[in-house]
């Protein structure tokens, strides 16, 4: 008999936990005692703002912050970010709890949180969306502070998050004197990729300032097959790339501290990235059907660039507090591309000339009230907006020729969204801590495109929501929270527009045009989250958490055949509201050290996180018939150790997520194969102010495969992948 989610959960759990059932029975239920310059009876802060006004004499650990805190939320503090001596942010992400990447191992991808695809994972840095096209691959681990995963939304955080909240957190201001440097070279397929940075934490006068500036430099080829398969053809192209990307990064904090306690903080920011890559194809022998061309060969050029300065300014009001923020930014994103295809169906070898430049402006603005209220309770309340603008030109010629008068990807576009909303967070016993909030959101967007109209779309949401943290004695570190919340996922500016791209190449099912639809409403989506958490005293914890969503107005982009004006047909891809869906999953994790479990063991620090998801669309028949790009579950087991009496520290983590395969529509699926990453790392302490640094990533390389399948086409795709090595020298200066 096939086992519900629930069986599966339970046994899942019983897998990963069942060895440590002795653990946690053996853990003594009593506090540990605080520190001395603690109080002797703490309650644990009912906010962040009750935490800002608590006198503490030690800060407080990753764990013990996220045990403290009402919603449910994973903290990932410099530690934890600096083992493994990563490069990106997602190769750092890729190995926490429910987060896995789209792409190929070892080239970052897409970050997702319980297996949901695009949009549902709200990424924010230093509490703001990240907008203008910044891609987080851009920021060196180093100018990171802290990792925060909320499972379930907030009123202060925002309600866009139906999977969850991953909040990047950049470094502080001055917390102490800092001058470090970082020099990293890694090696992918005999190509060498350098990387390096500095950050400087000091004060000047009555400034304190932060800066991390970063370069890197990417060299990488690139090799896949894809075959394309239907009634007529059946056909192998084979497809090669070299490609080089250089880019900087500079972040900064400057902070003032005011006599009367007020603050204000001024943190530019600069990106800038160039790159260019060449590629050819060329068809296998023995081919079947009619060729689109013999073999291809092709160059791009590259830039993208942002200028981005947001500001803060936080002091008394009343007898409360008052946050201020506003910034403003621009990005620019430059491409300019050649392709020839010899022998083409076109006749001759024609010459394939896109450019295309993209401008975004944008503002915010917010403000915050705190007020501590009689009975342990924290009001919180807020209003924020922001205003985005972007201006898209773009020109394909063939030959110097148009490609075509009734296709183009010109447009402007710009979006405006208002929030409010309101929090209180309160102790209601010893037992129970409770946090209530509502928040409203509603956004405008307005956008003309090739087909000359201008188009505007208007929604707004309400979302209340409800978080409680039960402790079965109030000096126990076991725990159980549960979440009632309702949350969303807005379309893409980009879905929005009236306008239709035209396909690279030979329009079919499965390269087809792509188009906007201005009448596209947001999802909603009513969730629960019931989790149990046991705190172990050496620091480690163990939890199991539950989650279910169920989604309206799902979002899904569907290829049809779209007949033409001259009598001809082209096959569209085009998003489009489908229905309702269901999700749910269990999420598991245990950090601990083993001699926790085995007095005499070594001092080796264990790491494990499982997850098991499930979906479903209503309007789709199955089976497969699930959320797209979502899969069966993921799993993370990883060590640390310190060896004794040695400057020697090693480690490794094991990820693996299973291949699935999604049923989109009556004739439409897709298939993701498995993937199986193996990280190891070497630190060797040379002094108290110099380490070096040997990691790989990706230790035993495979081939990616996905396929794409529209009524009697499939195309299917072959990725290498290749192990990243990488040797760093960390130095404080």
């Amino acid at each position: 008999m096939r086992l519900s989610l629930l069986g599966q959960s339970l046994a899942a759990a019983g897998l990963l936990i069942s060895p440590l059932c002795s653990l946690a029975q053996s853990t003594p239920t009593a506090t540990p005692a605080p520190p001395a310059s603690a109080p002797a009876q703490t309650a644990p802060p009912a906010s962040p703002t009750v935490q800002q006004i608590q006198i503490n004499g030690n800060k407080l650990s990753d764990v013990e912050e996220r045990r403290r805190s009402t919603a449910a939320k994973i903290i990932v503090g410099r530690d934890e970010i600096e083992k493994f001596g990563d490069s990106t942010v997602g190769d750092l992400l890729k190995r926490l709890p429910g987060v896995t990447l789209s792409g190929t191992p070892g080239r970052g991808g897409n970050i997702r949180m319980r297996g949901l695809g695009g949009g549902y994972t709200q990424i924010l840095l230093d509490g703001e969306r990240v907008q203008g096209g910044l891609s987080l691959d851009s920021i060196d681990p180093d100018q990171i502070e802290r990792i925060e995963i909320l499972r379930a939304p907030t009123a202060e955080t925002g309600a866009r998050a139906i999977a969850g909240t991953i909040n990047i957190i950049t470094r502080d201001g001055f917390t102490k004197r800092r001058n470090d440097v970082r020099a990293s070279i890694g090696l992918e397929n005999g190509r060498v990729q350098p990387r390096a940075s500095w950050s400087r934490e000091d004060t000047l006068g009555p400034m304190n300032y932060n800066v991390t500036l970063s370069a890197f430099r990417f060299d990488r080829a690139d090799a896949s097959q894809v075959r394309t398969v239907n009634d007529t053809d059946d056909r192998t192209e084979d497809k090669r790339s070299n490609s080089t990307r250089n880019g900087v990064h500079l972040g900064s904090k400057f902070q003032w501290k005011f006599e009367d306690g007020d603050t204000l903080m001024l943190m530019p920011m600069l990106v800038y990235s160039s790159g260019s890559s060449h590629g050819d194809s060329s068809f296998e022998p023995g081919a079947l059907g009619t060729l689109p061309y013999s073999a291809s060969s092709s160059k791009t050029d590259s830039e993208f660039s942002l200028a981005r300065v947001n500001s803060q300014w936080r002091g008394r009001a009343g007898e409360g507090s008052l946050e201020l923020k506003a910034g403003v930014g621009q990005s620019r994103n430059l491409s300019h591309s050649w392709t020839t295809e010899f022998d083409s169906e076109q006749g001759g070898d024609p010459l394939e000339d896109d450019r295309s430049q993209g401008v975004e402006r944008t503002g915010n603005a917010s403000a915050k009230y705190s007020l501590l209220l009689e009975n342990d309770h924290s009001l919180v309340t807020g209003f924020e907006s922001e205003y985005a603008r972007r201006n898209q030109t773009s020109q394909q010629l063939t030959n110097g020729v148009p490609a075509t008068a009734d296709y183009g990807d010109d447009y402007l576009a710009n979006s405006l969204r208002l929030a409010g909303y309101a929090q209180d967070e309160w102790n209601i016993s010893p037992q129970w801590a409770a946090y209530a909030g509502l928040r409203w959101e509603g956004i405008r967007t307005q956008s003309q495109g090739s087909d000359d109209v201008n188009h505007s779309n208007l929604s707004s949401v309400w979302t209340p929501l409800l978080h409680a943290v039960y402790k079965f004695d109030p000096k126990s570190r076991d725990q159980i929270r549960i979440s009632l919340t309702r949350s969303y996922r807005s379309p893409d500016l980009s879905d929005l527009i009236g306008t239709t791209w035209l396909a690279k190449g030979t329009n079919s099912e499965t390269n087809p045009d792509k188009a906007g639809n201005p009448n596209l409403k947001p999802e909603l989506a009513t969730g629960v989250d019931l989790a149990y958490e046991v705190y172990l005293d050496d620091g480690g914890m163990l939890s199991a958490n539950l989650f279910a969503r169920r989604i309206s107005n799902l979002m899904r982009t569907l290829t049809t055949a779209v007949p033409q004006g001259d009598g001809s047909t082209r096959w569209v891809a085009r998003p489009q509201n489908i229905g309702n869906a269901s999700t749910q999953g269990i999420e598991l994790e245990a950090k601990f050290r083993l001699t926790t479990l085995w007095a005499d063991a070594p001092a080796v620090d264990l790491r494990s996180n499982a997850s098991l998801y499930q979906s479903r669309v209503d309007g789709v028949p199955g089976p497969d018939n699930r959320l797209s790009q979502q899969a069966a579950g993921s799993l993370n087991l990883g060590a640390d150790y310190k060896i004794p009496h040695t400057p020697v520290t090693v480690g490794g983590n094991v990820n693996w997520t299973p291949g699935y395969r999604t049923r989109l529509s009556e004739n439409q699926w897709a298939l993701q194969s498995p993937k199986r990453v193996v990280d190891l790392y070497g630190l060797y302490q040379i002094s108290p102010n110099a380490r070096v640094r040997l990691s790989a990533s990706n230790l035993d390389p495979r081939e990616v495969e996905t396929a794409s399948t529209v009524g009697d086409e499939t195309a299917t795709t072959l990725s290498r992948s290749y192990i990243n090595w990488a040797l760093q020298l960390e130095m404080k200066l």
